[in-house]
């Protein structure tokens, strides 16, 4: 697994948020409003008013706005991503720093169960060993693979939906 901050993800994902049309006007103030008002350490009332001014164009606002909670630090930032979930869902499903994670989850999965099946098939439990030892490792790998199932379903998921 990664050991991806919130303020790296949010530097990575940077990029995309202001890419053209990804956040309409509307999704931008609802956010702006909800780091204000629910958590005003994050946002003050000046900041707000600075981020939502009409003056300047959105992306330059949500440019200064994700400029701003990098300085912060690491819980503007997770709140951001809060934020951003319950205003534009179907866009932070899409966020590069998500699909950057999947693949990982998947792989440590997997390495997990063959690690798992590999010593099961190198070194037997021994039915003279400690009771209950066989019974514990038989039902290691149906535990496993129903973990492991979950992963390489979403990860198949994602693949299929892009065809």
């Amino acid at each position: 697994m990664t050991d991806q901050t919130y303020c790296d993800r949010l530097v990575q994902d940077t990029p995309f948020l202001t890419g053209h049309g990804r956040l309409s006007e509307q999704q931008v103030d609802r956010i702006i409003l909800q780091l204000n008002r629910y958590y005003p350490q994050i946002l003050t009332n000046k900041e707000a008013e600075k981020f939502r001014n009409p003056k300047a164009s959105l992306r330059v606002r949500l440019c200064d706005l994700l400029s701003h909670l990098q300085r912060s630090g690491e819980r503007d930032c997770q709140e951001f991503y809060r934020a951003l979930y319950i205003h534009a869902q179907p866009l932070h499903s899409r966020l590069p720093s998500r699909h950057a994670l999947r693949p990982m989850s998947f792989l440590a999965g997997l390495g997990l169960a063959v690690g798992l099946a590999l010593l099961l098939y190198c070194y037997p439990p021994d039915p003279k060993g400690l009771p209950g030892t066989r019974r514990v490792l038989g039902f290691s790998p149906v535990i496993i693979d129903r973990h492991v199932s979950r992963y390489l379903l979403a990860f198949l998921a994602d693949d299929l939906g892009g065809l």
